[in-house]
């Protein structure tokens, strides 16, 4: 009996350590992905009027690494937004947040807001902050340096009135936001080395909202704010990295399929096949130098001015754009590249405006790749899923759609969530790069920061679960339990031989 039960107590362990190393931890920083399933319908010119909307603005205008461990909740059937969940204040108070590269700050919706929604299409929980309730929350003064570094980006104002750091961000139907700055403490995990964890904190300056115009009153797909992750002084990961709390990295890992999901991390993925492009200097967004486009692996006969950066052209990498879009002068050539591609096995139709295709099989098998060629001889392979959207079924055939879209009479190029899923992105601020490679999402990723020892530390995200605990720290638990499942086991086999006696007696 003792035997049966030692083997019993090994098999309990080992079951524990295969969870370990098996279970399915969750990467550093879960996202909620909102992509259409195949079989749902919807249409391309609502996600070019949402983005119309944010491309208003971008027109004018060493520690561990960091984890912000999420979970989410999200109507699959509505499209185009990522977004994680941040701590703030103290007591901390959670609140739901979208991901964005095409901006530089983080605000949330305050608890006096004009036209902020109080509901979620999403199916989340929405919060407001509230200044006061936080005994570590504090103004911002136009004297603030912090104030005046966002004046140079355009990101921050003052009207005099109560000497208070301002803001307010246009677009160009109307809709924005606008309101005022505080500081107050953001909570956030720290992998340390050994993979451990940490309960970390950092004062950042965000910004109160309060009051939202246009689209972004709506509740169909509201969340608390904004992560503005650009690359100026005011984003979280520039005041993050100036406290020697975050290294000057970021990296994200957004998938496409299965309903969604990825990773953020503040720290730089490791991986072998990653490709890097110089950032174009003195630029205000994550701009890059494209060169040319090809189709099938025949270049485009595209004008290289096409692709130069000045303040109305060039090519912006931005999370918070759902499609992709190309130059006015450059968008005729793509898409007649393609239909002339596809055009013998395929029906080429125009819905709405859209140049779409009728396919009764896999879009794979039939359609070419598109590689977008960048300075330094770095080139973003697009399969046929990176820049084809299904819009409907006709009779037994499938309609999909070219996602890239014409912003009529710009010469602006942006690569939104379309382009950017299924592949790793590395934001090297500190080197004024951006790398990527293909990856599938759903797996770990090894992580590396500047540790402030000087030493550069890596882990695996993939050791991490949704609550922040780590395979050690499971481990350091299971040695715990392991000396109480001894006993009870004991316990057990000494009853079990009284209980013999009696029935033989």
């Amino acid at each position: 009996m003792a035997a049966v039960f030692a083997a019993w107590i090994m098999v309990t362990i080992l079951v524990l350590e295969a969870a370990i190393v098996m279970g399915g931890f969750q990467p550093t920083l879960k996202l909620d992905r909102r992509i259409p399933l195949v079989s749902h319908e919807f249409e391309l010119s609502r996600l070019r009027e949402r983005d119309r909307l944010r491309h208003g603005r971008l027109l004018q205008s060493s520690g561990g690494v960091v984890d912000f461990p999420v979970q989410g909740t999200y109507d699959p059937f509505l499209v185009g937004l990522y977004y994680t969940r941040l701590q703030l204040g103290s007591p901390p108070k959670e609140y739901y947040v979208q991901i964005d590269t095409g901006s530089d700050v983080l605000w949330i919706g305050c608890n006096s807001c004009n036209g902020c929604p109080d509901s979620s299409g999403l199916r989340i929980e929405l919060n407001s902050y509230d200044p006061g309730s936080s005994s570590t929350s504090s103004l911002i003064s136009c004297s603030d340096p912090r104030c005046n570094a966002g004046l140079q980006s355009l990101d921050s104002g003052c009207s005099g009135q109560g000497n208070q750091c301002s803001y307010t961000f246009q677009y160009g139907d109307g809709s924005g936001t606008s309101g005022y700055y505080v500081s107050d403490l953001l909570h956030f995990d720290t992998i340390l080395e050994g993979s451990m964890t940490a309960n970390s904190t950092a004062p950042i300056m965000f910004g109160c909202s309060v009051l939202q115009t246009g689209d972004l009153t709506k509740s169909d797909r509201a969340v608390d704010g904004i992560f503005g992750l650009g690359q100026q002084g005011l984003s979280v990961i520039s005041q993050l990295s100036s406290q020697g709390t975050a290294p000057k990295v970021f990296s994200h890992c957004l998938k496409g399929n299965n309903g969604g999901g990825g990773i953020l991390v503040f720290g730089e993925i490791m991986e072998p096949n990653m490709v890097y492009t110089p950032l174009v200097p003195s630029q205000p967004h994550y701009n890059l130098d494209l060169r040319s486009i090809s189709v099938g692996g025949q270049v485009l006969s595209i004008d290289p001015s096409v692709f130069s950066t000045s303040s109305s052209r060039g090519t912006i990498v931005d999370s918070g754009t759902t499609l992709a879009y190309l130059a006015d002068e450059a968008y005729d050539a793509f898409a007649d590249a393609i239909t002339k591609t596809v055009s013998q096995t395929v029906r080429p139709v125009l819905s709405k405006g859209n140049q779409c295709y009728l396919i009764t099989s896999s879009v794979a098998d039939i359609f070419p790749q598109v590689s977008l060629n960048f300075a330094g001889g770095a080139s973003l392979i697009l399969n046929p899923l990176d820049y084809l959207v299904q819009q409907s079924s006709i009779g037994g055939a499938a309609v999909w759609c070219i996602g890239f879209q014409k912003i009529q009479g710009q010469g602006i190029t942006i690569l939104g969530d379309l382009v950017l899923k299924d592949k790793i992105f590395i934001y090297d601020l500190e080197n004024q790069r951006i790398g990527w490679t293909d990856y599938d999402c759903s797996m770990s990723v090894n992580v590396s920061a500047n540790l402030n020892s000087g030493r550069t530390e890596f882990v695996n995200a993939g050791q991490m679960s949704n609550d922040g605990w780590s395979r050690d720290q499971l481990r350091n638990v299971i040695a715990l339990l392991i000396p109480i499942i001894v006993l009870f086991s004991y316990h057990i086999v000494g009853i079990l031989e009284l209980t013999h006696l009696v029935f033989v007696v």
